[in-house]
């Protein structure tokens, strides 16, 4: 006897996300071909809208350190209130169309899985999107240069963020791992927000937005690591404080790593398995041949 009919959707209940990540893919490739420069741009509007939002979440950091006498008192309650405030990055990023390197690289990862995207196709999707974050974030730390936004306590936590960033790597092998993880930890939590986002199940926009939002507190309130950020905010304290190279170099390469294998190692290319049809219809064929 044949086995009962059963429905695909329920075994994959991830298809409309596969789907709709591999339309967001082609565009991608079309937009880093012949409209190159307009992927940049969108790439640079990212780099922007971090910049400016980290920005704020420092100086809200900022303001309740100095809100009490002796100072800090406060500090938890401003690395909340400021991660909060930061959550809205990527709500701004999604709904302006804007290119970020840490969600592209889930996409590339499913695209790679279902052979969609060749591996020079992935590194240009990924460089030029990393260039365009890269532009954005520079045009606001030089901005900024030119501002007293900074001044005082404000780079004081910045400079500070800095100092714990690039401290891991003076911690031997266990500064390595624990900046890595916290890597893979923030990338895993910022594509998981967009699988929400992707996966159809969210209809309303406020939904999708508090899905953003908090991803991107869990990242900002428990110090992971992202790329991007990271970037921006070396650049920023960069223009207004000596800083040293060779550890930041050392942070944003162990940080990409990190972050890949977070959102495109453990969401992507994991969804994309999890949802392959292929094997399950193999199987249902070979049962209907016996």
């Amino acid at each position: 006897m044949s086995d009962p009919e059963f429905d695909v959707n329920k075994l994959f209940p991830g298809k409309f996300f596969i789907s709709t990540t591999l339309d967001v893919l082609e565009s991608k490739k079309k937009m880093t071909g012949h409209l190159r420069r307009r992927f940049i741009q969108r790439a640079a509007m990212a780099g922007i809208i971090i910049a400016i939002f980290y920005v704020i979440n420092y100086t809200i950091v900022a303001a309740f350190d100095t809100m009490t006498e002796p100072p800090g008192q406060l500090h938890a309650v401003g690395k909340l209130i400021g991660a909060l405030a930061f959550g809205w990055a990527l709500v701004f990023i999604y709904y302006t169309k804007s290119e970020l390197l840490t969600s592209n690289m889930m996409i590339v990862s499913v695209g790679a899985y279902y052979r969609r995207v060749t591996p020079v196709l992935i590194m240009r999707i990924l460089v030029f999107c990393y260039l365009g974050n890269i532009l954005g974030g520079l045009l606001i730390a030089v901005m900024l240069r030119g501002t007293t936004l900074l001044d005082g306590p404000v780079l004081n936590a910045m400079v500070h963020a800095v100092d714990v960033k690039t401290g891991y790597l003076s911690d031997g092998f266990s500064g390595w791992l624990d900046l890595f993880i916290r890597a893979v930890l923030c990338n895993f939590m910022i594509n998981l927000a967009m699988l929400l986002v992707y996966n159809g199940y969210l209809t309303e926009d406020i939904a999708k937005c508090m899905a953003m939002i908090t991803a991107v507190f869990v990242f900002a309130f428990l110090d992971f690591e992202h790329s991007v950020a990271n970037t921006v905010l070396f650049m920023i304290v960069g223009f207004q404080h000596d800083m040293p190279i060779g550890l930041v170099f050392g942070n944003l390469g162990t940080v990409l790593l990190g972050n890949f294998v977070g959102g495109g190692i453990l969401i992507g290319f994991y969804y994309a398995w999890v949802n392959d049809e292929r094997d399950t219809h193999l199987v249902h064929l070979r049962r209907h041949r016996h």
